[in-house]
C-alpha cells in the first residue's frame, strides 16, 4: 500500500485546492456576517458549497496517488457521489449555524464542530466507496484522531476567519483550513489496513480517470471562477459607500437645479 504513486504531485496539488475551497468559503461566510435577507443565505450557500467541494476535491487528488500492490482500484460511483453531498450538507450546517447563530463564541463551537465532522465524513464515506480484491479495516485511534484534527482545525480556522480582519486573517484562515483536511484525510490514510484476497474477477465501479478525474476537474473549475467572482464582487462596505456617493451626487445635482439662475 502506497500514498504517493506520482510523488509530491498529488499531496501539493490536493493542498492546494483545498486552501482554495476553504478561502473561498471562510471568505463567503466573512460575507455572510456583513448581510442580511436572501443575501446572508446566498453567501452561506456558496461557502457550504465551496468547502464541501474543495475537501472532495482534496480528497480524492490524494486518493489519485493511492495505490495497492496486487490489486487494481475502482470506487463505487453513488457512495462517491454520496461522498461530496454530505460534505457539502454537514459543512452547510456548520457555516449555517455561524451565520444565523446569536452567540459568536456558541455559533463558532458548534460551526467548527460541523466543519469538521463534514470533512471526517466525507472522507470515510469516500473510503467505503473503495473497491479492491480485499477488505480494508481501520485502527480506531488514528480514526479518533483524525476526526479530532478535523474538529479542532476547523473550528480554528473558522475563528480565524472571523477575528482577524484583512488579507493576512483570511490568508491564516485558509492554510490551517487546507492543513486540516490534508492532516485528517493523511491520519485517516495511515489508520488503513488493507488485507489482500488473490483475484482475477473484474471488480465493480469506475476507476480515477473514468469518474474521479472529470469531476475534479470540474469541481476545481467552479471553485477558480467562483473565487474570481467573490474577490471581484463589492463587499457590503463597499456597497453602502457607492450608495452613499450616489446620494451625495443627487442631492448636489438637486440643490443646483432648484437654485435660482442669475
Amino acid at each position: 500500500m502506497h500514498h504517493f504513486t506520482y510523488g509530491w504531485l498529488t499531496p501539493t496539488l490536493s493542498f492546494v485546492m483545498a486552501c482554495v475551497g476553504s478561502a473561498l468559503g471562510l471568505r463567503c461566510t466573512v460575507r455572510a456576517l456583513a448581510a442580511t435577507g436572501r443575501s446572508r443565505r446566498n453567501w452561506l450557500l456558496t461557502a457550504a458549497l465551496a468547502i464541501g467541494s474543495g475537501i472532495w476535491t482534496m480528497h480524492f487528488i490524494a486518493m489519485l496517488g493511492f495505490g495497492v500492490s496486487g490489486s487494481a482500484i475502482r470506487y463505487n460511483v453513488p457512495l462517491t457521489v454520496l461522498s461530496l453531498v454530505v460534505a457539502v450538507l454537514v459543512v452547510g450546517a456548520g457555516v449555517f449555524t455561524v451565520g444565523y447563530g446569536r452567540s459568536r463564541a456558541h455559533s463558532l463551537l458548534l460551526g467548527g464542530l460541523g466543519a469538521g465532522l463534514g470533512v471526517a465524513a466525507m472522507h470515510y464515506i469516500g473510503m467505503a466507496a473503495l473497491r479492491l480484491h480485499g477488505g480494508v479495516g481501520y485502527d480506531p485511534l488514528l480514526v479518533g484522531l483524525s476526526v479530532l484534527i478535523a474538529v479542532a482545525a476547523a473550528t480554528a480556522a473558522l475563528w480565524a476567519a472571523l477575528t482577524v480582519y484583512g488579507t493576512a486573517g483570511a490568508t491564516v484562515a485558509s492554510l490551517v483550513m487546507g492543513l486540516a483536511v490534508s492532516s485528517m484525510h493523511y491520519t485517516g490514510m495511515a489508520a488503513v489496513d488493507v488485507r489482500l484476497t488473490p483475484g482475477q474477477a473484474a471488480l465493480p465501479g469506475a476507476t480515477a480517470t473514468e469518474f474521479i478525474f472529470p469531476l475534479t476537474v470540474v469541481l476545481g473549475s467552479f471553485l477558480f471562477l467562483t473565487s474570481a467572482f467573490v474577490a471581484l464582487s463589492p463587499t457590503a462596505q463597499q456597497r453602502a459607500e457607492s450608495e452613499s456617493a450616489v446620494r451625495r451626487l443627487h442631492d448636489v445635482e438637486a440643490h443646483g437645479a432648484e437654485a435660482p439662475a442669475s
